[in-house]
C-alpha cells in the first residue's frame, strides 16, 4: 500500500510538466553505487556526443585486449573524412594515431575521428554499431540505443541518464590506465590547438573528466566526475538551455552530493531534497522528497513525445517488475538453483544471454571455477526486454564488497566479462 502510494506521488512530479522536457539528470556515488539524486533520470534523452563515451570504451577495451596500439596508424576512410563538425578535419587517405584520434574525441568531440576508430575496430560502423548496442547490454545499460559511434543527429540514438553515469563507472573502473585522457585541457595535432569542451574541469575543483555533448534536439549534457577527500561522485545532466547553465546545473548538484554523508551500505537510494536548480525556463527538476527513500527506484518513465514510440522498444517490458528490471533486490525467487545464504549486498554480471539456459551454464562454469569466493552466491537471471530482445543478465549476489572484486578481477584477467553490481544494482 504505502509503495503503491510513493509510486502515485512520483508519477504525480515526472508529469505533464516535463513530458515535453529534454532535461534529465543524475549523481552517484562511485564508491558504493547509491542514488544521491535523480530527476527523470530513466527517460529516453539524445546523448549527443556522449556517445563517443562509448566509442572510447570500446577503443579502451581494444587496446588491453592488444587488438589495437595507441601508436597505431589508422587509415581515414572518405566516409570518416565526411562527417560534420565538429571534427578535425582528416581527409581521405590520411593516417592517424589511435592515439591522436582519442584525444581528438576526448577534447574536440571530432566526428571525423569518432568514425576512424569505429572503421578500425569493427570494419564498419554498422558493426561498430552492433559492438556498442552489445556492450551496453552487458554493462547493464537497457535502455540504450546506439546508431553511430559520434553522437549525431539520429531519432533512434537514445540513452538515459542512468545509463550514461552506468558508462562512465564502468569507465572510471574498467580503464584507470586509460581514464586520464578524459582530464586532458587540450590537445594540439597538426599545428592546431583543441582545448577541451568540458570547462567545468578548470574551475570545478576534483573533477577529473568525463564529456560534453550537444545536438540541437538534445539540447546541451555534460557527464562529469569528481574526488574529494576520496570520494568520487559522478553527475549527468542532459538538456540543458545553455553550457553556462548546465556547468552551474552540474556544479551545484555535485556540491550537494558531496555534502550529503556517504552510506556505503545503503539498500535503497536515496535522494537529496531541496536541491534548488538555477533559474531557467522549463528545465526545473521534479525534485523528489527524501520520504521517497524506499521506492526511489520505481520512477516510471515518461516518455517526451518524439521518442515514446522508440522508448517502447527500448526500456523494459510491462511483464517484468521495475525492481527486477533494474537489478534490485526483489522478494521474487530467482528462477535457476535455490538461493544460498547471502553474506552481502554486493555481486557480479558475468554476461547478458539470448536464453536462459545459457546465462545458468555461465553461472555455473564460474562458480565451479571459483568455489572458495562464491560458495555463498545466489544466483540470479534478470529478464529484461530492449530493442534488441529479450536478454537475462547472469548475476551472482549476496557477495562483500571484496569478493565480488576479488571475482571480477580473476575473470578480467582470464579474459572474460564482469561487471560488479552494488548495492543499488545498475
Amino acid at each position: 500500500m504505502v509503495a503503491a502510494v510513493l509510486l502515485i506521488l512520483s508519477l504525480v512530479v515526472t508529469g505533464p510538466a516535463f513530458a515535453q522536457s529534454k532535461y534529465a539528470s543524475i549523481v552517484i556515488d562511485a564508491g558504493t553505487g547509491e542514488v544521491l539524486y535523480r530527476a527523470n533520470a530513466d527517460d529516453p534523452k539524445y546523448p549527443a556526443s556522449l556517445t563517443k563515451m562509448m566509442t572510447l570504451y570500446l577503443t579502451f577495451e581494444a587496446l588491453e585486449k592488444k587488438r589495437i596500439k595507441l601508436g597505431q596508424s589508422l587509415t581515414v576512410s572518405r566516409k570518416a573524412a565526411s562527417q560534420p563538425p565538429t571534427k578535425l578535419n582528416l581527409k581521405a587517405g590520411q593516417r592517424i594515431k589511435v592515439e591522436h584520434a582519442i584525444l581528438g574525441l576526448v577534447t574536440k568531440s571530432a566526428n571525423d575521428a569518432a568514425m576512424v576508430l569505429a572503421e578500425g575496430i569493427g570494419g564498419s560502423e554498422g558493426r561498430f554499431a552492433t559492438m556498442m548496442n552489445q556492450k551496453a547490454r552487458r554493462l547493464g545499460m537497457a535502455r540504450t540505443q546506439y546508431r553511430n559511434p559520434s553522437g549525431l543527429p539520429d531519432e533512434r540514438q537514445v540513452s538515459t541518464a542512468r545509463d550514461v553515469a552506468t558508462l562512465a563507472t564502468a569507465l572510471i573502473r574498467d580503464f584507470p590506465k586509460y581514464y586520464p585522457y578524459f582530464s586532458r585541457a587540450s590537445f594540439t595535432y597538426r599545428g592546431i590547438e583543441y582545448p577541451n569542451h568540458n570547462r567545468l574541469m578548470a574551475s570545478y575543483d576534483g573533477m577529473d573528466g568525463l564529456k560534453t555533448g550537444y545536438i540541437r534536439a538534445s539540447g546541451f549534457n555534460l557527464a562529469a566526475s569528481a574526488v574529494r577527500q576520496g570520494r568520487r561522485l559522478i553527475a549527468v545532466v542532459m538538456g540543458g538551455d545553455t553550457p553556462a547553465w548546465r556547468d552551474a546545473h552540474l556544479a551545484e548538484l555535485l556540491d550537494q552530493g558531496f555534502a550529503t554523508p556517504r552510506t556505503p551500505k545503503a539498500r535503497a537510494a536515496p535522494l537529496m531534497a531541496s536541491l534548488r536548480a538555477p533559474a531557467t525556463p522549463n528545465r526545473k527538476p521534479d525534485y523528489v522528497d527524501a520520504s521517497a527513500v524506499e521506492v526511489a527506484s520505481l520512477e516510471e518513465v515518461v516518455d517526451s513525445s518524439d521518442l515514446a514510440t522508440l522508448a517502447a522498444t527500448v526500456t523494459a517490458s510491462s511483464d517484468v517488475s521495475t525492481d527486477t528490471a533494474l537489478g534490485l533486490p526483489t522478494d521474487k525467487p530467482a528462477s535457476g538453483p535455490a538461493a544460498k545464504s547471502a553474506v552481502g549486498p554486493w555481486g557480479i554480471q558475468v554476461g547478458a544471454f539470448g536464453d536462459a539456459a545459457a546465462g545458468r551454464r555461465a553461472l555455473d562454469s564460474v562458480s565451479r571455477r571459483l568455489p572458495s569466493l562464491l560458495a555463498s552466491a545466489n544466483p540470479q537471471m534478470i529478464p529484461v526486454t530492449t530493442g534488441g530482445g529479450r536478454l537475462f543478465r547472469a548475476r551472482l549476489m549476496g557477495l562483500d564488497e571484496a569478493t565480488a572484486r576479488s571475482v571480477c578481477a580473476s575473470l578480467t584477467r582470464a579474459g572474460e566479462d564482469c561487471i560488479m553490481i552494488g548495492p543499488q544494482g545498475l
